[in-house]
C-alpha cells in the first residue's frame, strides 16, 4: 500500500512541478512584457509552486518510510511539516504581490495586452484540470502532502480566473478611455494576494494542530468507540484519544474488562478490538489498549454517583 501511494504522490507532484514550471515561465513573462500585474503575481504565485512540488518530491520518500527504532512512530509527520513549509512560502508570496499592488496605485497605469488574457485563461483551465487530478488523489490515499499541491491548485484555479477579470477590466478602460477601469489589474493582484494568504493560512493551521497533536474529528472518534463497545466483554470505556500522524491515524485507549479475565483472554479481546478498528478504518495504522480490572460494584458506585450529581 505505501509503494502505490508513494508512487501516486510523486506521479502527482512531477505533473504538477512540469505543469508548473510551463505555466509560472508564460505568466512571469506575458505578465511582465503585456504589462499586468495580476498575471505577472500568478506567475510568482507559480514559481512558489514550483519550489513546493520539489519539497513535495524530496518528503514523500521520508514520509512513507515505516517506523524504525530512532521513530517508532512511523515518519508521517515529514508531509505535515512540508505543508507548513508551503504554507508560509504561499504566506510571503502573498505580502509581496500585495506590497506591489499597492504601490502600483502610485504609479500611472495602461492597459494590459491581449496576450496576457490569454495566458490568464489556460492557466485557469490548467489549474482546475489539475486540482481535480490531485485532490482525488490526496482523498484517496489520505496524502497531506498531495492535499498542500491541491490546495496550491485549488488557490491557482480563482487567481488566473481574478487575473483574467482584472486583465478584461483594464482593456475595456483602455479602449473606451474609463480610466478608472485600467485599475482593474492591481485590484485583482490584490484579490489574488488574499486568495494565496488565505490558503496559507488554512495549511499553516492545519499543520499547527497536527504537529501539537490536536484530536481527531468528535465523528471518527465516537466511531472507534462504538466499535469498542460492540465488544460484549467490554464494560467501559475509561478513557479514549486519537491524533494524526500525518497520513494515518494513531489510537489509545482504556477499556475495563471483568476482574477475573485472565491475561491471554484480555490479550484476544483486545486483538479482536484492534483488528476490527483498523478494518472499518483503514487509515488507523496502530490501536493501542490498555486494560483495567472491572468490578461490579464499580457499576453501582457510578449509578450513586450520577445519582448524587441530578440533586444539584
Amino acid at each position: 500500500m505505501l509503494d502505490v501511494r508513494e508512487s501516486l504522490a510523486h506521479k502527482v507532484a512531477w505533473i504538477s512541478l512540469v505543469s508548473n514550471i510551463i505555466l509560472m515561465l508564460g505568466k512571469i513573462l506575458i505578465g511582465w512584457y503585456g504589462n499586468s500585474d495580476s498575471v505577472f503575481a500568478d506567475g510568482i504565485h507559480s514559481a512558489a509552486d514550483v519550489f513546493a512540488s520539489v519539497i513535495v518530491l524530496i518528503v514523500i520518500k521520508i514520509a512513507s518510510k515505516p517506523a524504525d527504532a530512532e521513530h517508532p512512530y512511523g515518519h508521517g509527520k515529514a508531509e505535515v511539516i512540508v505543508s507548513s513549509i508551503v504554507g508560509m512560502i504561499l504566506l510571503v508570496v502573498a505580502l509581496y504581490i500585495a506590497y506591489e499592488a499597492l504601490t502600483g496605485f502610485l504609479h500611472p497605469v495602461s492597459a494590459p495586452s491581449i496576450l496576457a488574457l490569454w495566458v490568464a485563461l489556460i492557466s485557469y483551465v490548467s489549474k482546475l484540470f489539475l486540482y481535480r487530478y490531485s485532490f482525488k488523489a490526496a482523498d484517496e490515499h489520505n496524502s497531506k502532502a498531495i492535499e498542500a499541491i491541491a490546495l496550491d491548485h485549488k488557490a491557482d484555479i480563482v487567481a488566473s480566473l481574478a487575473a483574467a477579470i482584472g486583465v478584461i477590466l483594464s482593456i475595456i478602460g483602455g479602449a473606451y478611455g474609463w480610466h478608472f477601469l485600467l485599475y482593474g489589474d492591481k485590484l485583482a493582484s490584490i484579490f489574488v494576494a488574499y486568495l494565496i494568504f488565505r490558503i496559507s493560512k488554512e495549511m499553516i493551521t492545519e499543520s499547527y494542530d497536527i504537529l501539537l497533536e490536536r484530536s481527531i474529528d468528535g465523528e471518527t472518534l465516537k466511531g472507534i468507540e462504538s466499535i469498542i463497545l460492540t465488544f460484549k466483554d467490554v464494560k467501559r470505556i475509561d478513557k479514549i484519544r486519537a491524533r494524526e500522524q500525518g497520513h494515518y491515524i494513531l489510537v489509545d485507549a482504556r477499556i475495563s474488562l471483568f476482574h477475573d479475565k485472565t491475561i491471554k483472554e484480555g490479550h484476544d479481546i483486545t486483538k479482536a478490538i484492534r483488528d476490527e478498528i483498523m478494518k472499518q478504518y483503514s487509515v488507523i495504522k496502530e490501536v493501542l489498549i490498555h486494560v483495567n480490572p472491572y468490578y461490579p460494584e464499580d457499576s453501582l458506585q457510578d449509578d450513586e454517583k450520577n445519582k448524587n450529581n441530578d440533586q444539584f
